[in-house]
């Protein structure tokens, strides 16, 4: 297995798409994990409207698995980075094996809360008497795969960090295709319903899991999987570095738990759960954009981080510029697909016309501000990458603050619809604070690691 990308000296643009582009399209694909699940209950005879809202109340719970393990892989890949950049091998080894210990106790924990609390977190999330049975039914068997969807999640990004950024997208592929392939299976073939959708997903997850820890423990990659080693120190450094990437996923579960419950509440029984269902579309929509972004800024975030180990200033300039830009063409041309042609995306979950005119208008507003959405997620990531996490978890949550703010008070005077303008205000708002949040950190940052002795430890 020969190493893919030198951090430290392949040529900036061509390093920034050889790992950009495996892990964007790692994340889009990611993304087919719930859609996919999400098309097939939604054409389910008779009861599909009803089942896609039951399964899109399940999104928080989702979204907060991954969040949790993007708090230790995304809080430790850029550690380790950096640490292989300083030439400590040892060190590595150290913060894979902590990383890897915090993932699985992690795995269990959620597991257990989840469980135990699924009826009141389902009804906060937005669930009704009527779409409860579906969303307990998803819920439960999702939950109990959790260690799947943890390890691989977490662990992928430490194959990302070493170069490999082919493999950590066949990670995601594997698990993508056994999704797509079982899915039709079990929920119309085995007339499982959303249960099948769920124990398609749960497989694949398990798939995904295998073939990492499957190439973790090679030792044909410079830093494997080993045991011993646990520190509190690193642990604690781990959890500070990832805090902005889990507060940015996260406060997803919570935009999304305070917009299912406006639309429920404001949009009353003639039309709340039709407003969860559409809300699901849209935020599936949103998720094509979004986490394909993260895709970008959390994969090339190895760049950043091994050259600020190696103190190579100049590779970290040009490294941020050619992340920004390529964030911001994503962005614009997700911006324009969207604007132009939303119904055949909602087509593709519904035909029922009352839906699809509600979920083009939704998918149009909530999209309208994806350029500038862009600056915030490259800019904050690149923050992270460098060591800057307490400017990094700021700018995050005053974005999130910002959506969640408005979720609740817009609804107030406008009506349930309005809700919807949440996301493309805090986009423009947050976009400029972070630009210049960013301009006025980063030359600083970088005269500072100029300033430091050669062989001085980073964060030790």
């Amino acid at each position: 297995m020969a190493r893919e990308n030198n951090l430290g000296e392949d040529k900036i643009s061509h390093l920034v798409l050889r790992l950009a582009i495996p892990t964007m399209l790692a994340q889009l694909v990611n993304v087919l994990y719930s859609i996919v699940d999400r098309i097939y209950i939604g054409n389910i005879p008779v009861i599909g409207g009803e089942a896609l809202a039951g399964a899109g109340v399940c999104g928080p719970v989702v979204t907060l698995i991954s969040s949790f393990a993007f708090l230790v892989g995304l809080g430790g890949a850029p550690l380790m980075a950096i640490r292989m950049g300083e030439g400590n091998q040892k060190g590595a080894e150290k913060i894979l094996a902590n990383c890897t210990v915090m993932l699985g106790i992690l795995a269990v924990v959620l597991t257990t809360l989840f469980l135990i609390f699924k009826r009141p977190l389902l009804m906060t999330f937005g669930a009704s008497e009527t779409t409860y049975p579906y969303a307990n039914t998803y819920m439960t068997i999702y939950t109990a795969g959790t260690v799947f969807a943890i390890l691989a999640t977490g662990l992928n990004q430490f194959i990302t960090c070493q170069g490999y950024s082919t493999l950590s997208m066949l990670t995601v592929m594997i698990g993508a295709v056994v999704n797509i392939v079982l899915d039709p299976v079990f929920i119309f073939g085995l007339h499982m319903g959303v249960a099948g959708a769920a124990v398609a997903t749960v497989i694949a997850q398990a798939s995904s899991c295998a073939f990492v820890l499957s190439v973790l423990f090679s030792k044909k990659v410079k830093v494997r999987i080993t045991f011993g080693g646990y520190e509190k120190k690193v642990i604690k450094r781990v959890l500070s570095f990832g805090l902005s990437p889990f507060l940015i996923n996260a406060t997803d579960s919570v935009v999304l738990i305070a917009l299912n419950g406006v639309l429920q509440k404001y949009g009353g029984a003639s039309q709340g759960d039709m407003l969860v269902t559409c809300a699901t579309i849209v935020m599936s929509c949103m998720q094509l954009i979004s986490m394909p972004m993260i895709g970008i800024t959390g994969g090339t975030q190895p760049i950043l981080s091994f050259n600020y180990g190696a103190k190579k200033i100049d590779r970290i300039r040009q490294g941020e510029k050619r992340i920004l830009l390529m964030t911001v063409v994503f962005a614009a041309c997700m911006f324009v697909l969207f604007q132009l042609i939303p119904g055949l995306f909602v087509r593709i979950f519904t035909s029922d016309p009352q839906y699809t005119s509600l979920s083009v208008w939704g998918i149009r507003v909530y999209t309208a501000c994806v350029i500038p959405m862009a600056f915030q997620y490259a800019l904050v990531d690149g923050l992270t990458a460098l060591g800057v996490p307490k400017a990094a978890v700021s700018l995050s949550l005053f974005r999130k603050g910002v959506i969640f703010g408005l979720t609740l008070l817009l609804p107030v005077w406008f009506g349930a619809r309005s809700a919807f303008f949440a996301e493309p205000v805090a986009d423009l708002i947050s976009g400029f604070t972070s630009t210049t949040t960013f301009l006025l950190i980063f030359n600083k940052l970088m005269k500072k690691r100029e300033a430091m002795p050669d062989g001085e430890a980073l964060y030790s």
